[in-house]
């Protein structure tokens, strides 16, 4: 994409957008008559940007909505362990939990509680 340096003349052949010298994106035209590039001041007429569109997008956190818990039949045979405790939304009595080694190794692991009634989750930090 580059030939030979001469007397003014460009050395890259690329997109308007870029600096025909050093390669450099030029920065957006503004009120003045030229476009400034700001790593080896190359110098080009705004007149060269007309119609020229440009789009941005900036993207942050995008939502993912959390999976859902189906309740669990009375019945099913639970695989994951079960504590004597009274669920806080349903009051059913028994729920699985899992644990997770969440923070630093020497701070304790978090429990994640789930009723197999109604679904609902609770953690608990220890």
């Amino acid at each position: 994409m580059a030939s030979v340096s001469r007397e003014n003349q460009e050395i890259f052949f690329s997109d308007p957008l870029f600096c025909p010298d050093c390669g450099s994106i030029f920065p957006l035209p503004g009120l003045a008559d030229v476009v400034t590039c700001k790593a080896c001041k190359h110098q080009k007429d705004t007149k060269e940007f007309e119609g020229i569109e440009i789009y941005s997008k900036k993207v942050f956190n995008i939502y993912k909505p959390k999976a859902k818990v189906e309740p669990v039949d009375e019945e099913d045979d639970f695989t994951e362990p079960m504590i004597d405790q009274k669920c806080s939304k349903c009051g059913h009595e028994g729920l699985t939990y899992q644990t997770r080694q969440t923070r630093s190794a020497d701070e304790g692991q978090t429990v994640f509680y789930l009723c197999p009634s109604c679904g609902f989750q609770e953690t608990e930090y220890s």
